[in-house]
Order: structure tokens, then C-alpha cells, then sequence
């Protein structure tokens, strides 16, 4: 395994991505990491990820400067190597000209980590300091005009350090010198597949739980169905899934995956109707992170209340992935903003006194897509769009109203039918309606009409951490507009969102 610690870098999930693409395992670790516990993970390699500190600055993360001892192949990337070339002796000062962008590398040495890649090539810088004299041991391997400490190396104690981003696909060959650090400095073997990650993480709950009994809140969507079936492998019975009806659900969608989730999995799952509790906590309530967190208080309730049935559960499940710590809070104590609350992260544990089960929290989502397919389950659910936990009321600008609902329902269910059609539903990260708090003047058979708004959203992205917005036919978006306005009473003019995220978030409240 490789182990990144995290200085607060945005492009800490991409180096994890990049390591994982080459079939090796990695995680991300806080700065704060012990010695001891770094040795025992045994790590192949290390690589310290950038951060929008200065390591003068006072309070700047730092992890035990031991580390450069351990005879463990180190890589920084970015602040990472300035952190390096400061704890072993180097200088690192306030650069003359700050650096951002695509920049000229020329490489000095053609070795280690730039092994097969050209002399000249591009890369992608974002700094504002820069590495002024080196510790006794380092060379210079690469330059660019404005640094000329691009990329420097101790080959003797085996550390590298890259002034830009590896990650980045603005660094072409960066792909390639992570590798290289992979596989001709680390050794590191191609072992880590989405089979054995199923095998490794079977046996673990296994041996985590052992015969105590495991709840887990099942929503339908991919991320809490790989999980539940995950732990269903390990644990057969002993794993009991409760499903909660929140009232804000697409068309139909407690009945299909009431339906889905019994023929296919086999699981043991409780389904509770709880519509009318949530709609009544909603009503007159305008303010999205209200709503949020009005829908996690009455799930933690209502889940609450079923779970006491369950005689000796010990653990609470949850399908939580990495993106959704990330947004929650700064999952390892970095610079991370909230951006809004997810309910599925923490709460729960606490207030019940249970266990957290969490076993895809490393995965990315595409990650989680290979392995629901290696444990078998059903392509619809594989490739079910992210749905959030608040469901239709965060796509309802406003107040929740049955009506509202229903229109926001009716429009929403053509739009997915039109894409599943068209063959854009797997190519898209999510799709989906949003119904607005403003009304249009219209015409509709010679009679003038005063109507609801409707957004359409539909983007593309890897992980939810980006996203652009998607450039569907213009043809695609004329029959979903026709579609939506005939058959859906209620909404006279439907518009398209063409924000990217940054700086927009995927959904709108």
C-alpha cells in the first residue's frame, strides 16, 4: 500500500485516483499520523500532498520529521516537498513570482522518476513559495523558467519531491512519474482489483463484527446497496436493512425498489412508510440546510424507533464514500469548508450508542460501481444516478408542499425516461429536475397562463468532488422541454443549468 498524508491539498482525492488506476492501494491519513502507526501499516511509499499552507506560517500542518528515517521512499508533491527539503535542512522562502498554471518543465536528469519521459514537457504549477537552497544530499532533476527547483532528489535515502501537481491531467506525463515512483522506486506490485478489495473487506467484517448483528439505512441507491450486499456476504442474517419512505422520493420509487431490492438481494430489509412525519416537520420551511436537517432528525428518529426491535444489534452500516466526508466536514482536520450537511455522516453512531460500520468510506464512486458488479449486483442498481438523502425537497426551491411534489414528480419522471431513451443515463454522472420558486407569464391555447419554472440539471464528473455540465443535444433537451410543459400540469417554461462545480454545486440547495 501507499499512504498520502493530507496537508489540505483539493487534489488529495486525484493522487489517491492516479495510485489506484495502477492497481495499488493507498489511503489518505491526517498529518497527525503517529510514527508508530505509520509503521504499522507498513506502507510501501509515502507521499506528502500539497496544501495551500506555507510551512514559515505559524500552524502550518506537519507530520513527525522521523519519517525521512524510516529508509520508506518518500514523495512530496507541492507544500509536501517544501515540507521535506524544511525538515531536512533546506530553505523555503516567499517566491520572487508566484507560479500558477501550465508552465515548461525541463528535466535535468532523466532517471527515477522522470524515467521515458521527455526532456521538455508541460506541467502544472500552483505555488507561491519556492525552495531557495537544498539539504546536503539533494540534486536538481527538473526546471521551468520561473523555478528552477521544479523537482529535486535524495536518491540515496530515496526521497523525490515535485514543486507541481503529478496528479493534474494539465501534467501529461504525470501519470507516468507517478508510476514510476510506484513501481521503480517503491516495487510496488499490481494486487489491488475490486476482487480482492471484496475479499479482503468480506473477511474484515467478518472479523470486526463476528456474530454480533449489524443495522444498516438502505436508500436504494448504489452506495448503501453495494454496502448492504457487501455486508450481507459476511454476515448473511445477522445484517438487517431498514428502508425509510421519506415522502420525498421520485415517482414510484419506494414501490420499484421495494421490488428491486427483494428479487434481486435477498436481503433481510424492513420497509417503513414514514411520509407524513416528514412532510408535516417540512411544511412552511424555505431554508435548505433547515430541511436537511429537519429530514435527518426525523430519519434518525424513525430509524431509531425500528432499530430498538432489533434484539443485540451492536453496529450501524452505512454506505458512506469519501466525497461525502469530504463536503460533511474536512474529514482529516484540514482546510475543508462545510458546504452542506450530509445526513448519513455521524449523528447516528452517538445518539444510539452503535458501532460504525463503514466499508466503501475509501471508495470513489466509480470504484463502488466494479464493486457492486464483482458481488453481482443487478445492473439497474449499479448504475443508479446519486440520489440525495433529503431527496425531491432539495430540488424543490422553497416550501415542500404536496403539490409541489407532485408537479416536481410528474416532470422529473419524464426527463429520466427521455435520457434512459436517448442513451445519455450511464454517460452522466446525475440528471435530474429542479422546480423553482418563481412563476412565468405563458401561453397555452390562445389563453394566457402565470406557471412554475422548472431547471433542468445534468452533469458529467469521475467523483462529485467536480463536475461540468453536460452538453446534451439540443434536440434531447427540446423533446424533454415539450414533453415536460404537455404533460405536466403546472409548468410553463423549463431552463437548462450550464454551471460547472466549482463554483456551483451539483444540486442546488
Amino acid at each position: 500500500m501507499i499512504l498520502i498524508i493530507d496537508f489540505g491539498s483539493q487534489y488529495n482525492q486525484l493522487i489517491a485516483r492516479r495510485v489506484r488506476e495502477c492497481s495499488v492501494y493507498c489511503r489518505i491519513d491526517p498529518p497527525d499520523a503517529g510514527l508508530d502507526y505509520i509503521k504499522s501499516l507498513n506502507p510501501k511509499g509515502i507521499i506528502l500532498s500539497g496544501g495551500p499552507s506555507s510551512i514559515y506560517e505559524k500552524n502550518s500542518p506537519e507530520i513527525d520529521r522521523k519519517i525521512f528515517d524510516l529508509k520508506i521512499p518518500v514523495l512530496g508533491i507541492c507544500y509536501g516537498m517544501q515540507f521535506m527539503i524544511d525538515a531536512l535542512g533546506g530553505t523555503v522562502k516567499k517566491a520572487a513570482k508566484r507560479e500558477y498554471g501550465l508552465a515548461d518543465l525541463q528535466i535535468k536528469q532523466q532517471a527515477w522518476l522522470f524515467k521515458k519521459v521527455d526532456k521538455k514537457t508541460k506541467c502544472w504549477m500552483s505555488h507561491g513559495d519556492s525552495i531557495e537552497k537544498l539539504p546536503r544530499g539533494f540534486k536538481i532533476t527538473a526546471s521551468t523558467k520561473n523555478t528552477k527547483i521544479a523537482a529535486t532528489a535524495d536518491i540515496v535515502k530515496n526521497l523525490y519531491g515535485l514543486q507541481f501537481h503529478p496528479e493534474v491531467q494539465h501534467t501529461p506525463c504525470g501519470k507516468k512519474m507517478l508510476r514510476n515512483f510506484l513501481f521503480d522506486v517503491c516495487k510496488c506490485k499490481r494486487t489491488w482489483t475490486m476482487k480482492s478489495f471484496a475479499k479482503d473487506s468480506i473477511a474484515q467484517i467478518k472479523e470486526t463484527v463476528k456474530d454480533k448483528k449489524v443495522i444498516l439505512g438502505l436508500s436504494g441507491g448504489v452506495d448503501s446497496s453495494v454496502a448492504a450486499m457487501l455486508i450481507h456476504r459476511a454476515l448473511g442474517k445477522n445484517l438487517t436493512c431498514i428502508f425509510v419512505d421519506n415522502g420525498v422520493m421520485r415517482k414510484d420509487e419506494a414501490k420499484k425498489l421495494k421490488k428491486t431490492l427483494k428479487q434481486y438481494m435477498g436481503l433481510n430489509i424492513r420497509f417503513i412508510n414514514a411520509a407524513n412525519k416528514f412532510l408535516k416537520a417540512l411544511a412552511g420551511v424555505t431554508d435548505p440546510e433547515k430541511k436537511r436537517k429537519i429530514i435527518g432528525r426525523i430519519f434518525i428518529e424513525v430509524f431509531e424507533s425500528e432499530a430498538k426491535k432489533i434484539k443485540g444489534a451492536d453496529y450501524l452500516a452505512q454506505g458512506t464514500l469519501y466525497p461525502d466526508v469530504i463536503e460533511s466536514i474536512s474529514a482529516f482536520g484540514g482546510p475543508s469548508a462545510v458546504i452542506k450537511s450530509h445526513h448519513n455522516v455521524g449523528g447516528l453512531p452517538k445518539k444510539m450508542k452503535l458501532k460504525l460500520l463503514e466499508p466503501l468510506k475509501y471508495l470513489f464512486k466509480d470504484e463502488v460501481r466494479l464493486l457492486g458488479r464483482e458481488i453481482g449486483l443487478p445492473e439497474e442498481l449499479i448504475w443508479r444516478q446519486p440520489f440525495p438523502g433529503p431527496g425531491l425537497a432539495v430540488r424543490i426551491i422553497g416550501e415542500i408542499t404536496k403539490k409541489r411534489l407532485s408537479i416536481l414528480r410528474e416532470a422529473d419522471d419524464i426527463l429520466l425516461e427521455e435520457i434512459k431513451n436517448s442513451g445519455y443515463y450511464k454517460k452522466l454522472w446525475q440528471s435530474f429536475a429542479v422546480l423553482l420558486p418563481i412563476k412565468s407569464v405563458g401561453v397555452m391555447g390562445d389563453m394566457r397562463t402565470y406557471e412554475n419554472i422548472l431547471a433542468i440539471r445534468a452533469v458529467t464528473s469521475k467523483d462529485a468532488m467536480t463536475a461540468d455540465w453536460a452538453k446534451l443535444p439540443h434536440k434531447l433537451l427540446g423533446n424533454i422541454s415539450n414533453r415536460i410543459i404537455n404533460e405536466t400540469s403546472g409548468i410553463n417554461r423549463v431552463v437548462y443549468d450550464i454551471s460547472s462545480k466549482p463554483p456551483s454545486t451539483i444540486e442546488w440547495e
